[in-house]
């Protein structure tokens, strides 16, 4: 048994050792030995992708003027009309959420009591989805927690800067752009 346990840590050894001198001294240079990927490259041999940039507008989110909300993302895009987002922000979504798809501002508040008793301002409502008015608005203390799971509310909430900014840029009429 003594033999057979040598024998793996000898083999062991000389693998390593063989690994470690075919290893550059500068780990961020290209490898020299011939098929081994270079870090360029991808699992598939390609050339390797950039890390999606996290504040990037959704591909499927359209062209033109328009506010973008990804669900999944929790965050919107206020988009001008040459495909440049002019301001992003995260928000905290509501308990009944719109079916992504293509919408349009349909009425606006300036402030108001939202169906969670909190008082909020600057609510841009856009879609009815189970019986539930679905909008943007901002709490007047600031505040942006997590909605009550027992209760349906449509309220995406914001911080009071970022619906300043909403407000201003998405009238009645307005594009506004849900994806997953």
């Amino acid at each position: 048994m003594a033999g057979l346990t040598a024998a793996a840590v000898a083999a062991v050894a000389f693998l390593a050792y063989q690994a470690s001198a075919s290893a550059p001294a500068d780990l961020s240079a290209k490898p020299t030995t011939p098929g081994v990927a270079s870090p360029s490259a991808s699992a598939t041999g390609g050339p390797k992708q950039p890390p999606k940039n996290p504040l990037a507008i959704p591909a499927d989110s359209g062209v033109g003027e328009r506010v973008v909300y990804a669900l999944h993302d929790r965050r919107v895009w206020l988009v001008d009309e040459k495909n440049k987002a002019t301001r992003t922000f995260s928000v905290m979504p509501s308990t009944v959420h719109p079916a992504p798809g293509g919408y349009r501002v349909t009425s606006r508040s300036g402030s108001v009591r939202g169906s969670d008793g909190v008082q909020i301002e600057h609510v841009v409502r856009f879609a009815t989805t189970q019986d539930v008015a679905i909008g943007f608005s901002a709490a007047v203390d600031g505040s942006t927690p997590s909605p009550d799971p027992s209760k349906k509310t449509g309220g995406i909430r914001m911080k009071r800067a970022d619906g300043d900014a909403l407000w201003s840029f998405a009238t009645i009429g307005s594009k506004i752009v849900v994806v997953d």
